[in-house]
């Protein structure tokens, strides 16, 4: 696919300096070259150089414009295959297509795909380094018997395993080691603790890769440790030699090559050898004598990082650091500048191992990622991810958490940016970190227009004192004019308003003189003015930190041309995103987007290089409950793909009573499989390390006792029962009250209006008794006497 470029704004091509057809073709990918004699008479001889649409406007023919494009030839595209043991092992394809031919425009950017597989049981060779410094006593006799058990792991990885073995301690020289003469043969001589050792050695090569897994166990068990004077130990020399002698380690080319680096301490890196006056860069060769033993250990200094990381590229080996925890983020470091590297946590006797060089081999399996070889300096190649998922990753060239057999696809980007001298090849290799296969492309450049072809030399149209070339003329030193008619010097009125870019402006803007019709610009210590008007420089752009363009462009005419993989007005921005990819391979943890190459967080709370920090985020408490389960119980999502060392990286304190008060701390409950409770709190120390405060184990109530489950039961539903009759009993009682005191009202009522009616009067009774009329006679009779 080929990219256009439609101009916004300034028509570059007419602003530019261009006074032939290469130059223009060099100005921008857009821009057209009219070759047609008669073209543009009277006009500036930039006027040739134009949009092609613009030229056809203005009367050019089609078949005298140059406008040579990008484009792609793909010469080699075998199908991906899908088994890698078997008869087919020798023709095994694990990247498509194998070899593509580009012819580029520079300035235009073209895009290609590639797709990538790692195929099932595909052969391994695994090759043990270890330290048999004294301290590593323990580990190996834990061991020892370490070929059977690894075979059979890795029998159901592979049908094609091979096994290898070798061992280092360090220089024996001062200070490195113990120099004095009772200590040649016995260096642990007067150690109380463990008496006798061998020798102190570099680097040793023991076995070579074999199927023999019994060959190993017998070599592991003949090995006695050593001891050095230092802490670092000479673990790169070791690694270096085991890299580079392919031939003695017996490396095969079809198979995924495994170093497996076993060690409780740091390196010596380069430069440290000074210390016992050793001041050659080691050559990066290999130098094992007939006994199989690093030669040079006293000669050289010992490898730098960036030499080793080009060896182990070169010859498609993956490191697996297996380091002790307290190393853990040493190596972690390191692994950030080698490429294909991983690092493990090793117990302290090494019993893990087995499971250790597992996982590093299934974290291995599970990612792709794409190195560049042998890069031109004038070619930029950018990159697009199209993982499981199938949602395009823009700037990223690498794809995690794939299974064993799937296949991702990679869109890549490139422009080349200038030309290089006539008649130079070309060529760079596209690769996956440790594979055998690769992508070949070869390059060459449309830099050249096919009318120069046809060139004529003091030519009749240019006045026999000029090369016409692509409708031009080339005048010789002293003459200017479109037909090199007019002699330097020379000016006139109809010359000087050529020169101005509109009336009422200043002669080729202040910045050149007229001169036959032409404006010749002024030299300028800051840069280039150009331009038909001299309107036009290279120096005008915006900055970033002083730099012109951030150093990632070129400036044409104010404004910033920027080169692939950056954008913006000063190309500061950088498409690049692997940088925003989180450990879990999510962008930005799913938290924010990716903004010139940084995470900028847009859930509240979220920070860190990519948003990976937020304990007041929704999902924070079951992201780190992932963690907890696997680290401290062994169980979970994490530890079944054996992904809980690379994820869960945070500091994990286990306590008998958690404490919740502490500020800045979010308590995290869940309940575990057996109906626990696991209670843990998460917080960001200022320092910006994240902490696990965890119980040591769930809270778990007692097992409840059955009958007595039933007698609640039972016993609930009575007081249920007793509690309903007794409010049944006081729903009526309160009735009854209610009806009696309305009654008892009625009564007093009617009493009430009885008394008070006027019509109604009481009956009265009279009695005459006897004993009164006596009395009333008595009187009656006394009266009449």
């Amino acid at each position: 696919m080929i990219s256009s470029h439609p101009f916004s704004g300034l028509n570059m091509c007419m602003s530019g300096s261009a006074t032939s057809c290469e130059e223009c073709l060099l100005i921008h990918p857009s821009c057209a070259w009219c070759a047609q004699e008669e073209f543009g008479r009277g006009r500036t001889l930039t006027s040739r150089c134009d949009l092609s649409p613009n030229l056809q406007k203005r009367g050019c023919e089609a078949r005298f414009i140059e406008y040579p494009t990008s484009s792609i030839s793909v010469l080699q595209n075998m199908p991906l295959s899908s088994k890698g043991s078997g008869l087919t092992q020798y023709g095994v394809v694990q990247i498509m297509p194998q070899k593509i031919s580009l012819s580029l425009r520079p300035g235009d950017q073209t895009w290609f795909g590639l797709q990538v597989r790692q195929v099932e049981d595909y052969p391994v060779d695994l090759y043990y380094l270890m330290d048999l410094s004294l301290s590593m006593k323990d580990d190996l006799d834990t061991i020892r018997n370490l070929g059977t058990k690894l075979a059979l792991e890795m029998s159901k990885l592979t049908s094609n395993f091979r096994l290898g073995f070798g061992s280092f301690v360090d220089k024996n020289m001062s200070p490195f080691s113990y120099t004095a003469s009772k200590y040649q043969e016995n260096p642990c001589n007067g150690y109380k603790l463990f008496p006798n050792c061998v020798p102190t050695f570099g680097f040793r090569h023991i076995l070579s890769l074999t199927d023999k897994v019994d060959r190993f166990n017998e070599e592991v068990q003949k090995q006695m440790v050593s001891r050095n004077r230092d802490a670092p130990e000479g673990g790169f020399d070791a690694i270096l030699q085991a890299a580079v002698c392919k031939e003695e380690i017996g490396w095969r080319k079809e198979a995924y090559h495994l170093l497996v680096f076993a060690t409780d301490d740091v390196p010596h890196l380069a430069l440290d050898g000074r210390l016992g006056g050793l001041v050659q860069p080691h050559d990066g060769q290999c130098h094992l004598n007939e006994d199989n033993e690093y030669s040079a250990s006293e000669k050289m200094d010992y490898p730098s990082l960036a030499l080793l990381g080009e060896k182990l590229a070169e010859n498609n080996i993956f490191l697996i650091f297996a380091v002790t925890k307290r190393l853990y983020v040493i190596y972690k470091d390191f692994t950030a500048l080698i490429p294909g590297t991983t690092v493990e946590i090793l117990d302290q006797d090494s019993k893990n191992v087995i499971q250790l060089i597992v996982a590093a081999y299934n974290n291995i399996r599970s990612k792709v990622e794409l190195s560049v070889w042998d890069h031109p300096e004038d070619i930029s190649l950018s990159f697009t991810a199209t993982c499981q998922d199938g949602k395009p990753l823009p700037g990223l060239r690498k794809c995690a958490d794939l299974k064993i057999g799937d296949t991702v696809s990679f869109n890549v980007s490139v422009e080349a940016r200038s030309c290089p001298p006539r008649g130079t090849d070309q060529s760079f290799t596209i690769k996956p970190v440790g594979f055998k296969e690769r992508l070949e492309v070869s390059v060459d450049y449309q830099c050249d227009c096919g009318c120069s072809r046809t060139a004529q030399s003091n030519s009749s149209i240019c006045s026999s004192i000029g090369t016409y070339n692509c409708g031009t003329c080339h005048c010789e030193p002293g003459y200017l004019g479109a037909r090199c008619e007019c002699q330097e010097g020379e000016a006139s009125s109809m010359y000087l308003s050529a020169c101005r870019e509109a009336e009422g402006k200043q002669i080729c803007s202040g910045r050149g003189e007229c001169s036959c019709n032409q404006c010749l610009c002024y030299e300028s210590e800051f840069g280039k003015i150009y331009g038909s008007y001299c309107e036009c420089d290279d120096f005008s752009c915006a900055r970033h930190k002083g730099v012109l363009c951030s150093g990632h462009g070129e400036c044409h005419c104010g404004e910033c041309k920027c080169h692939a993989g950056y954008i913006g007005d000063n190309c500061n921005c950088s498409t690049e995103t692997s940088s925003c990819i989180a450990d879990d391979g999510q962008m930005c943890s799913g938290r924010g987007s990716c903004v010139c190459g940084r995470c900028q967080c847009t859930e509240p709370g979220a920070f860190g290089d990519t948003c990976e920090k937020c304990p007041t985020c929704p999902d924070a408490c079951g992201t780190k409950r992932e963690c907890i389960e696997c680290r401290l119980f062994n169980s979970g999502r994490l530890a079944d793909n054996q992904t809980c060392q690379r994820l869960c990286k945070d500091e994990i304190i286990t306590v008998e009573t958690l404490k919740t008060e502490e500020p800045g701390a979010v308590l995290c409950l869940y309940k575990t499989d057996n109906d626990c409770v696991m209670k843990f709190t998460y917080s960001e120390h200022a320092s910006g390390q994240s902490v696990l405060t965890a119980l040591k184990e769930p809270e778990c109530g007692g097992g409840p006792d059955a009958m007595m489950v039933l007698l609640a039961v039972v016993g609930s539903i009575l007081l249920v029962g007793v509690v309903l009759l007794a409010a049944w009993k006081l729903v009526i009682t309160i009735h009854d009250r209610r009806e009696f005191s309305r009654f008892q009202s009625a009564r007093s009522r009617a009493r009430y209006e009885m008394a008070s009616n006027p019509l109604y009067k009481q009956p009265v009774s009279t009695h005459f008794v006897e004993t009164d009329f006596n009395m009333y006679g008595k009187s009656f009779n006394g009266g009449v006497h």
